[in-house]
């Protein structure tokens, strides 16, 4: 009796020793697992371009729901580029890359390790707010040439007879045309001017000798220059000349936003005369198909890897062609230094998996156009040179972007429709609106005018669905940034209702293939079961010797 009481307690310690040590191999393999837990996320923080704001924006709300907190600043692309030039941030988005000669100063590569990686395509569009007897115009139409001549300040009303020219189906007011551009350095201006230089040139030249630009050719500029009193009004960022047109007290203006914008504050676009005859609006699959004439620096050993030559777009013979289509850039750290290190290089590498498969499914929805096949691998194989990412093997037939195809054609742009009759330049004009005034027609105001594009063949004169306010706008200046309950930046949409991009839960993608961390999920899963067979069996093994 004495022997057995002796025993029992001297197996109990036994067991419990043995539980204890099973349960802390459990406890290390964990935290050999734990980098594929949310809560390993470090915050992150980048600025730079409201062009791409709006995608990013939803992205990072996306990836709230995973721990993943991804912070951004709408600052513009300059000061976005000069923020990680300077090692403040821990990245920055840009349609434009270092290295620019901008009003003769160039703008010089940072001393950090950097790359760029693509991350969404768009069009620069040009929303307006017109009325005509008090309705809203939805359907306007712009050439080249008419543009450039609005934003130099050779057109100063809605009735000038080029305009007129463009659209035959209007009878448009005696109204002054109000340039809206931008008062920050932005990529959208850099984009812009790029366009003006290289395709109007002499005017883009002579306007820039006005504004005290001396240098020649006056080429591309993130600052857009101004002449005093030439009628031009500056606002800062996408959200401020978005809002600003949007206003219902400032009808007659014009400004140059990404396409997403319009669609947010229900304002109209231009339509863009191209190089095949036709005007056409900046959708997704315009945007696609003018792209097909992008050329990108495939050069992986040079530092503008992947940066884009536009002129074949600008010039793209394709009906459908929006000429004014352009990419845009993640900058991304490849050293750790200035403040980066290996765990929000973690987070950062898995925010980039993210947009850079499942993300773009979504930007049709958000007024982009996706990446086309080749900028997402080469997207992802730039994820790979941030140091401390969790390198995946992503299978790229499983991230349902709508460019796909199993030829490597871009399915979006194969399958864009072509312009209808009615948007071919001549005495015809599409009723139709356009952006986020889709559904509301312009009453045609000059004899044999307007026909709208779901009817091309016959002439109508359909009831306009616009308010009789004709702006739709907030008289607040509209938009800006906010914190949600997440802790996250939210971009507010500038007038309109002023209401915030609606977030969308999408599914995070998984890693595929096999790693460290599935190794360590799997050794955790087998010491767990060990924890359960391992104490009886000891316990077992002990009483019989005790007994012995």
């Amino acid at each position: 009796m004495s022997t057995t009481r002796s025993v029992r307690p001297v197996t109990r310690v036994r067991r419990y020793s043995a539980l204890a040590l099973v349960l802390g191999l459990v406890g290390l393999a964990v935290s050999f697992a734990a980098p594929a837990t949310a809560s390993t996320f470090v915050p992150i923080s980048g600025a730079g371009s409201t062009w791409s704001q709006v995608a990013l924006d939803q992205w990072r709300r996306n990836v709230v729901q995973y721990g993943i907190k991804v912070n951004y600043a709408g600052t513009g692309s300059s000061d976005g580029r000069n923020q990680f030039k300077n090692g403040t941030v821990d990245y920055a988005v840009s349609e434009i890359p270092y290295g620019l000669k901008d009003g003769g100063v160039v703008d010089a590569l940072p001393a950090r390790g950097f790359a760029y990686m693509p991350i969404v395509a768009g069009g620069t569009s040009f929303m307006y707010n017109l009325q005509i007897g008090g309705k809203r115009v939805t359907n306007l139409r712009l050439s080249g040439d008419v543009i450039a001549r609005i934003f130099t300040g050779d057109i100063k009303t809605w009735n000038d007879p080029a305009i007129a020219k463009d659209n035959p189906a209007l009878s448009l007011p005696a109204r002054k045309v109000v340039p809206v551009v931008r008062s920050d350095g932005s990529g959208t201006t850099a984009q812009f001017t790029t366009w003006m230089a290289t395709e109007h040139t002499a005017l883009w030249n002579a306007y820039c000798r006005k504004a005290g630009r001396t240098q020649t050719p006056c080429g591309v500029t993130s600052n857009y220059p101004v002449v005093p009193g030439g009628g031009f009004t500056a606002q800062s960022g996408s959200l401020g000349v978005a809002g600003y047109t949007s206003q219902a007290k400032n009808v007659g203006t014009i400004t140059y936003v990404e396409y997403a914008y319009a669609l947010n504050t229900g304002f109209p676009v231009a339509k863009v005369l191209n190089q095949s005859g036709y005007y056409t609006e900046p959708t997704p699959s315009n945007v696609a198909v003018g792209l097909l004439g992008a050329k990108v620096n495939n050069d992986a050993s040079s530092p503008a890897y992947l940066t884009q030559n536009l002129v074949g777009v600008y010039n793209n013979a394709d009906r459908r062609t929006y000429p004014l289509s352009s990419y845009s850039y993640m900058i991304v750290p490849t050293k750790l230094e200035n403040n980066f290190n290996a765990n929000k290089g973690y987070t950062l590498g898995r925010f980039a998996y993210y947009f850079l498969c499942e993300g773009q499914k979504q930007a049709p929805d958000l007024g982009y156009s996706p990446l086309p096949i080749n900028l997402v691998k080469a997207g992802l194989a730039q994820v790979k040179r941030i140091p401390g990412v969790n390198v995946q093997s992503v299978d790229i037939s499983k991230c349902n972007n709508p460019t796909f195809s199993s030829d490597g054609t871009n399915t979006l742009a194969k399958n864009a429709a072509q312009p209808a009759a009615c948007d071919k330049a001549g005495a015809t004009q599409c009723t139709d609106g356009t952006g986020g005034a889709k559904g509301q027609t312009t009453p045609v105001s000059k004899a044999g005018g307007g026909t709208s594009a779901s009817n091309p063949t016959s002439s109508s004169n359909p009831t306009s669905t616009s308010s009789s306010g004709g702006g739709g706008g907030s008289s607040s200046s509209g938009g800006g940034t906010t914190t949600d309950p997440n802790g996250q930046q939210v971009t507010t949409s500038g007038g309109g209702d002023n209401s915030e991009v609606v977030a969308q839960a999408l599914t995070l993608a998984q890693p595929t293939g096999w790693s460290l961390q599935d190794s360590a999920v799997l050794l955790a899963g087998l010491l767990l079961v060990a924890v359960v067979v391992a104490p009886p069996l000891v316990a077992r093994s002990l009483s019989k010797r005790g007994r012995a």
